[in-house]
């Protein structure tokens, strides 16, 4: 079996679920919430709030004029939506579906 590789990592905000740490890994994309405190500058891992398996993956796309995002689709009849403020969108647009077709 192979072993899971961590490809990219990046806070971000995800529309719906907010502020957290995108990461992306040869087998799945997860959305960690994070805490931060202003008064001390410290942030720390919440929950997971997305584990999402490669293969789960319907779509990807990048999207925005001022505000960009790197957005994900999943499943096929009850079609969920991501959309993640990320910096370089098309990287991680890439990463995305070149992690989805090494899986084959």
């Amino acid at each position: 079996m192979d072993k899971e590789e961590k490809i990219r990592q990046e806070d971000c905000s995800e529309d719906g679920l907010g502020s957290g740490i995108l990461t992306l890994t040869s087998k799945r994309i997860a959305f960690d919430k994070t805490m931060s405190r202003i008064m001390d500058f410290s942030k720390r891992m919440g929950d997971t709030m997305l584990d999402i398996p490669l293969q789960d993956i319907t779509r990807t796309w990048k999207e925005g004029r001022l505000i960009k995002k790197v957005c994900i689709s999943t499943g096929t009849k009850d079609e969920k939506i991501y959309k993640f403020g990320v910096f370089g969108t098309g990287g991680w647009a890439e990463d995305i579906e070149d992690a989805i077709s090494s899986l084959s």
